[in-house]
């Protein structure tokens, strides 16, 4: 992973905030220290994706230049672990005009050794949506 601790979130709100910096950079290698290294992520709904898989699909996403925005809803931490509850929304820009997508996610973070917190589980859908 290229990012250094400076880099990465000391918090569990501070991890959405780069998050969406990140992710509206296209900054793909920023974006894959900020998973753990088994993390899942369920950007589509009933195919959760792991390892390679998990980074190809977000880099071929980012090829399509989405701008993202995220409001933190809920926040629970125990020890090295915090659900994350995050309405967020994401505009992707298109010829014929921009597709837009929203939801309520549910996200779990944990806190590594390093003292930053990554992401375990990253569902965009965790409501349902």
């Amino acid at each position: 992973m290229s990012s250094t601790i400076e880099e990465l979130a000391r918090t569990a709100e501070e991890h959405g905030n780069l998050y969406v910096q990140r992710f509206n950079a296209g900054d793909v290698e920023a974006l894959r220290g900020m998973y753990t290294e088994d993390a899942v992520s369920v950007w589509e709904p009933g195919n959760p994706l792991t390892g390679k898989a998990r980074e190809d699909a977000l880099v071929e996403f980012l090829t399509q230049k989405p701008r993202m925005t995220a409001t933190l809803r809920e926040k629970h931490v125990t020890g090295n672990t915090a659900l994350l509850v995050v309405d967020w929304a994401i505009d992707i820009p298109a010829p014929e005009g921009d597709e837009h997508l929203e939801g309520t996610g549910l996200d779990v973070l944990r806190l590594g050794p390093d003292g930053t917190w990554r992401f375990a589980i990253d569902n965009p859908h965790g409501s349902g949506n």
